[in-house]
């Protein structure tokens, strides 16, 4: 059999045909293998850049990226229950997944989770969890699989072993403006959930100021690929697209996200936009794996598992199991680090928030060290954001606009600086709206 010439696949595609699924295992191969040249790599990126994928092509790329690599099998352990996960697209104040994970778990599923750190103007639950003293977020497969059996979650990072080619793929597309490309973002996500070897996934597609997609449009458009794809390719996928218009917790940060967590966790302090989007993904995650009839009763048994206190025994086990302490959730205050310099973020007048630019939030946590410019900066875990002012909320000289945690003093001034600038006040409240924007089936 002839082999297919990279650079014959690139043609095809630079001229808007439609690619076999044999054509791009060749070139995710060849990829993998070296044999596909950085350029050639490029230059396959920017013709699906400008020329697209059908579902089908998607669907193909998706499978050869997957197949790059290892494959997790969680046979083997004969688990009590479906193998479930969810993705979210990034936002500012997300830390969805330290609460998701172990109320999944105390529902029943099991959940492997391969998260990532943050970069730009989005937080990264690994680096979150980093701030907890000892946890081990890149551990062995055996401690994982050890993890995932006895706390029913475990929340790593990726591994080089799992989707290798979209790892080099990424890197290309990342130093030549190819990475807003719907097909080759929806390959890259899924491919490493489809490595994880889940048998169900719900995406949390983000909309608004602080989101990757910041138009309704194209957020919609992402979610359908994501949804579709995933479900083509043999997991069983639904999305939701929820909104990033205002931070999803009270707190942005990564210590401070952690703490914001165990309080949602213990029933001390439940933020309300966050408790909806946490609900809403783990009872469709919990109908999408069987354990529920449909989404309502999957949300009231996420309930339950925090009214029980199950949710924060399994949260408990996780940290201990890799590495954590084995009383974290009691002593969780003092172990975690602590910025020396706080100060109120007072706003430029009083008034109701009427609009907040985010992505401006976001990266005033990055400018503190709590957050990456470039993919190698050490991340200081201590600094962020507590009870940060939300849409419609009102604020003056005695409600500031959130609590800064810095380093130094000059560093907190800068901070409450840039939240006034992101922050726009009006005289009344904006209309208050569901957070929970659409729901997208995995079935096209």
């Amino acid at each position: 059999m002839t082999s297919i010439l990279p650079q014959e696949i690139i043609r095809k595609k630079r001229d808007g045909q439609a690619l076999n699924a044999a054509e791009i295992e060749t070139f995710i191969q060849g990829l993998t293998s070296g044999a596909v040249t950085e350029g050639q790599a490029a230059a396959f990126a920017m013709a699906v850049f400008f020329k697209g994928m059908s579902l089908d092509e998607r669907v193909a790329l998706t499978r050869a990226m997957t197949a790059s690599g290892a494959v997790l099998d969680w046979r083997d352990l004969r688990l009590p229950g479906p193998i479930l996960d969810k993705h979210s697209t990034g936002g500012v104040g997300d830390n969805v997944s330290l609460m998701l994970a172990p109320m999944l778990a105390a529902c029943g599923a099991f959940t492997p989770m391969i998260s990532g750190r943050g970069l730009g103007h989005t937080g990264g639950t690994l680096d979150k969890l980093e701030s907890i003293p000892g946890y081990q977020a890149q551990p062995d497969v055996a401690l994982f699989r050890r993890a995932v059996t006895e706390a029913g979650c475990a929340i790593i990072g990726q591994t080089g072993d799992l989707a290798p080619a979209d790892k080099r793929l990424y890197a290309i597309r990342d130093v030549t403006a190819t990475v807003e490309s719907i097909p080759l973002i929806t390959a890259s996500i899924l491919s490493k959930k489809l490595a994880a070897g889940l048998q169900g996934l719900v995406m949390d597609v983000k909309t608004g100021s602080g989101a990757f997609m910041e138009t309704l449009d194209g957020a919609r458009d992402l979610a359908r690929s994501l949804a579709h794809v995933a479900t083509g390719a043999g997991l069983p996928t639904d999305a939701l697209i929820t909104d990033m218009n205002e931070p999803l917790a009270s707190a942005a940060g990564n210590a401070v996200e952690v703490m914001n967590a165990v309080k949602y966790l213990k029933g001390e302090r439940r933020d309300p936009r966050l408790h909806a989007v946490v609900k809403a993904l783990g009872g469709q995650l919990l109908a999408l794996g069987g354990l529920v009839e449909d989404a309502a009763e999957g949300e009231a048994a996420m309930e339950e598992s925090l009214a029980s206190g199950k949710a924060a025994e399994r949260f408990e086990r996780m940290i201990a199991l890799l590495g954590g302490p084995h009383d974290f959730l009691s002593k969780a205050e003092s172990l975690l680090p602590r910025a020396p310099a706080t100060r109120a973020a007072a706003p430029d007048r009083s008034g109701f928030v009427e609009r907040i630019d985010l992505r401006a939030v976001g990266m005033a946590v990055v400018a503190m060290g709590g957050g990456r410019a470039r993919p190698q900066d050490r991340i200081d875990p201590a600094v962020g954001f507590t009870d940060l002012a939300g849409l419609g909320a009102e604020v003056g000289p005695d409600a500031p606009l959130a609590i800064v945690h810095a380093r130094n003093e000059q560093q907190a001034a800068a901070a409450a600086a840039a939240l006034a600038a992101a922050y726009h006040i009006g005289d009344g409240p904006p209309p208050a709206h569901d957070p929970v924007i659409e729901r997208i089936a995995g079935a096209p």
